[in-house]
């Protein structure tokens, strides 16, 4: 079309366009994240209203997670294919459309079927979004546009649960769906009215079939198997053994189809650029550990500490509160300084923070948990946007669709890894901790019976008193196992704190490309 043109040749955005396209966009974002988490806490009450198990009642969540893993990565694809602006606000129509459908639903099937539809909307939102929110800020800006859009890609899957939980307690579990309705009705339009001339071009390129079906059979499969190997008890199940079976060949031959198609629909080869390999990779694993914490520490409290679902929320509230802060105070460092710095620096306080807080008690307080972790989302935000700003700083602005949708889709993935390794660790180290002190309470240990004369002594009976001893250890083995799973993150980011200088200085790739541009 005549008034398309390349992101590249289009001149940066100003004044009250550039701040509503920037709203507008983070709207978008928040939304989109918010959704992935909203659903967990509910699941309960949304099964019981329906009359399924609460196992049943999981696949809310899986079917979501599998349609988003299909779409995202294809998204540089799509808006190759129908431009990104149009896509991004058809996805986000189609978004509210069926988040009312999902609040509207009578029944667990129709349910299902709007949240995968849901899923597969909210796909190419978050990298098209990323990409256009980049394109309406100069080269040297990019930094200050990560940082908002890392702002509430931060936020999001910390406020999503308590969010969620106050929502179904307090109304109706159908507005967790509805509160999306009145937002995307906004964005949609916004969106459209303030970036239609900066379309991009359209390319009628055919699809890429063969990769599109090993996509979608792979992707979905390691989806499946994340969000059920824990409650199938993992490679003890046939079931899940196949799926990996499955998910490991078809992506394996996905990977090498991709690599020597002629218009592969998902692109590769942005692996070549060392700064956008190293960022991807360090995102992701960053990503990974700091999500296992966000689902370790409300179970710990839930389960071992007797918090209900409201207090637990609010306590994992402080692990995001700071990162609104620190977020545009990265982003705009990302464009001053060596991003690598900043990285370091992120890692070294996510690191700093796991060590202390693999030291919990039993006696531990509220304080004592919201406060120390404070910090985290100052750590959460100097690693999460300075690694984008790594990983685009040598990429053209027609090539940042493409990859922030290859970025996401592995974020998405490892962000499962994560739960699942997170959850399967803190329950087998339970264990671990449970048989040791059990195998220490024998009526021949002296501290035992010692113990259990006290309990006595206050009036209790002795299956009274061996039953409190039980609870007792239960308790401390989650304790233990909580102390652990932080540890191992501890030393998780201090790894990753040297990997980061794999990549070359942001400082010379951005002085190389505004020099290119004159």
């Amino acid at each position: 079309m005549a008034n398309e043109a390349s992101l590249d040749t289009l001149p940066p955005l100003s004044g009250a366009r550039l701040i509503g396209a920037t709203i507008v966009l983070a709207l978008a974002v928040f939304m989109n994240v918010l959704d992935v988490s909203i659903a967990n806490v509910s699941i309960p009450t949304i099964a019981g209203d329906l009359a399924v198990s609460a196992s049943q009642g999981t696949w809310i969540i899986t079917v979501f997670a599998v349609c988003n893993a299909v779409t995202v990565p294809i998204s540089g694809w799509l808006s190759r294919r129908f431009g990104q602006v149009r896509l991004f606000v058809f996805c986000t129509l189609l978004f509210t459309l069926f988040s009312w459908l999902c609040g509207f639903a009578s029944n667990f099937e129709l349910l299902l079927t709007f949240r995968g539809l849901q899923g597969a909307a909210a796909g190419p939102m978050i990298p098209i979004s990323q990409s256009l929110l980049l394109a309406c800020y100069p080269r040297e800006k990019r930094g200050l546009a990560n940082g908002i859009y890392g702002m509430t890609a931060v936020v999001g899957p910390i406020a999503g649960p308590i969010l969620g939980g106050w929502i179904t307690d307090h109304i109706n579990w159908s507005w967790i769906f509805y509160i999306n309705v009145p937002v995307g009705l906004v964005v949609a339009p916004a969106c459209w009215l303030l970036l239609k001339d900066r379309e991009t071009p359209v390319r009628r390129e055919g699809v890429d079939l063969v990769g599109l079906v090993l996509l979608i059979i792979g992707v979905g499969s390691l989806q499946v198997m994340l969000d059920q190997g824990a409650d199938k008890a993992w490679f003890q199940s046939d079931y899940i053994i196949t799926l990996g079976v499955v998910a490991a060949i078809f992506l394996c031959v996905l990977v090498i189809w991709e690599w020597t198609a002629e218009r592969p629909i998902i692109d590769i080869h942005l692996f070549r650029d060392r700064n956008f390999a190293v960022g991807t990779i360090l995102l992701c694993l960053g990503y990974m550990v700091f999500f296992g914490a966000i689902v370790i520490l409300p179970l710990w409290l839930q389960t071992g500490m007797g918090y209900t679902a409201t207090w637990a929320g609010m306590a994992t509230a402080s692990m995001g509160i700071l990162g609104v802060v620190a977020s545009p105070l990265a982003g705009r460092l990302s464009d001053k300084v060596d991003a690598r710095y900043l990285v370091t620096f992120g890692f070294f306080v996510f690191a700093s923070v796991s060590f202390y807080n693999s030291h919990a008690n039993p006696f531990i307080t509220f304080e004592q948990i919201f406060l120390p972790r404070l910090p985290w989302g100052i750590g959460t935000a100097f690693f999460f946007i300075p690694l984008m700003a790594i990983a685009f700083s040598r990429l053209p602005t027609s090539e940042l669709a493409g990859a922030s949708a290859l970025l996401n889709f592995l974020r998405q993935l490892f962000l499962g890894f994560g739960t699942s390794f997170a959850t399967t660790l803190w329950d087998n180290r339970t264990s671990f901790h449970d048989h040791r002190l059990n195998s220490h309470l024998t009526p021949f240990d002296p501290a035992t019976h010692q113990w259990l004369q006290q309990l006595q002594n206050q009036g209790l009976s002795l299956e009274q008193s061996q039953r409190l001893l039980a609870n007792e250890v239960s308790h401390q083995a989650l304790i233990m196992s909580t102390n652990d799973v932080f540890y191992v993150s501890g030393w998780i980011f201090a790894a990753l704190m040297l990997v980061v200088w794999l990549a070359k200085s942001t400082q010379e790739e951005s002085a190389a490309a505004t020099a290119q541009a004159r």
